[in-house]
C-alpha cells in the first residue's frame, strides 16, 4: 500500500501499520507485540504522530500550553514515555536471551525474584507497580538462563498496557517456551494505582495472582515449597 492517500497526502505512519497488522491477520490488542510490522524509522514518526493527539488532547482539556510554561512541552513528554518507555514492549522485539543447556541435569525447585515490574493497567492507563517470584523446576533437556534475562523477558511482557491477569499468563507462556521445564510458577502481586489515583475505598488493596504450570499443578508438595519460599 502506498504512503500516500488518493490527495497525495502522507498517511498517517499508525495507519500504514494497522493496515499491515489487518492485512497479516495480526492481532494488535493493548499487550500485545507489534514490532515486526513497524518499519525502520516508523517508531520516530510514531511518535511523532503521538505528540500532535496527545496536543489535542490537552486543548480538548482547555490548558493553554501556549502560554503556560509548565504543559508547553507536556505532549512531547507524554509521547516519548508511551512509545518508547512505559509501552515499549509493545513496539521493540523481544530482548536476546540466549539459553544454555543443563549440563549438570538439575533438578531441583529454583526460585528468581521477587522481582520488579511497572505497567499501566489498560482500563485507565494508569500504573501498575509489584514483584514477581518464578518459580522452575527443570530437567535434564531444560534450558537455563541468567537472573538479567528473567527480568529483561518480564519487563519486556510488562511494558505494554496490561490487566494483571493476563500478563502473568503471558510471562508464564514466554518463559515456558523459552525453558521447557517440568514445571513452572508465576505469582504477582501489585498495587494498582487506578484505584489510589482516583479515590476508590480500600485503595489500600493489592492484586496477587498466580499460574501454575506441569509439575506445580500435579504435586502439592512442590507448590508448598515454592509458595512457603517466596517471601524468605
Amino acid at each position: 500500500m502506498s504512503k500516500t492517500d488518493k490527495q497525495g497526502q502522507r498517511e498517517a505512519v499508525s495507519q500504514r501499520i494497522r493496515y499491515r497488522l489487518q492485512k497479516a491477520g495480526a492481532r494488535f490488542h493493548a499487550n500485545d507485540n507489534i514490532s515486526a510490522f513497524i518499519e525502520e524509522g516508523e517508531l520516530d514518526e510514531l511518535q511523532e504522530e503521538v505528540q500532535a493527539k496527545l496536543r489535542g488532547v490537552l486543548e480538548s482539556l482547555v490548558i493553554d500550553t501556549a502560554n503556560d510554561h509548565n504543559t508547553q512541552d507536556t505532549a512531547k513528554r507524554v509521547a516519548k514515555m508511551f512509545v518508547r518507555e512505559v509501552f515499549r514492549g509493545r513496539y521493540v522485539s523481544m530482548p536476546a536471551s540466549t539459553e544454555f543447556p543443563n549440563v549438570e541435569h538439575l533438578n531441583e525447585l529454583m526460585i528468581i525474584g521477587p522481582i520488579t515490574v511497572r505497567s499501566a493497567c489498560s482500563h485507565h492507563l494508569c500504573p501498575i507497580i509489584g514483584r514477581v517470584w518464578v518459580g522452575v523446576l527443570p530437567n535434564e533437556h531444560s534450558n537455563l538462563i541468567g537472573l538479567s534475562k528473567y527480568v529483561r523477558l518480564i519487563d519486556w511482557i510488562m511494558t505494554r498496557p496490561q490487566i494483571q491477569e493476563e500478563a502473568v499468563s503471558q510471562i508464564a507462556e514466554l518463559l515456558m517456551k523459552k525453558l521447557h521445564p517440568d514445571g513452572l510458577a508465576i505469582v504477582m502481586e501489585a498495587d494498582h494505582f487506578c484505584m489510589h489515583w482516583r479515590g476508590v475505598k480500600d485503595s489500600n488493596s493489592k492484586m496477587t495472582n498466580s499460574v501454575m504450570r506441569g509439575a506445580f499443578l500435579t504435586n502439592p508438595d512442590l507448590r508448598k515449597e515454592f509458595l512457603s519460599l517466596m517471601h524468605k
